[in-house]
């Protein structure tokens, strides 16, 4: 989910009507939320196994969820824009808090 949210943000760079660096940066965000994202599935997958990687991708969301908060405000998006990254962002750095949300090692 947080991979398609950063492909959407990218693609929505070329409809901006801003200038060139905006959209660069505009582009950079949305690479971030994407690698994210795989940093996610990564730890679906491994991060019962492989602690550093569990922990790395929790703060990786903190880090998401804070800059999106912070670059909404800035930004002046729309109250529902912003309700809608927050909670997409807030409810993957709850998923990778829970062990529960972690597919073993012996999955396929």
């Amino acid at each position: 989910m947080t991979v398609a949210l950063g492909l959407l943000h990218m693609a929505t760079t070329f409809s901006l009507s801003s200038t060139p660096g905006a959209k660069v940066w505009f582009f950079g965000a949305g690479i971030a939320i994407a690698l994210a994202g795989v940093l996610n599935l990564l730890n679906r997958r491994y991060g019962q196994a492989a602690f550093g990687l569990r922990a790395a991708c929790i703060g990786a969301n903190v880090l998401m969820l804070c800059f999106a908060a912070v670059a909404g405000r800035a930004t002046g998006a729309a109250a529902a824009e912003q309700v809608v990254m927050l909670t997409l962002l807030l409810s993957s750095l709850v998923l990778s808090a829970m062990r529960s949300a972690s597919v073993g090692p012996d999955a396929p």
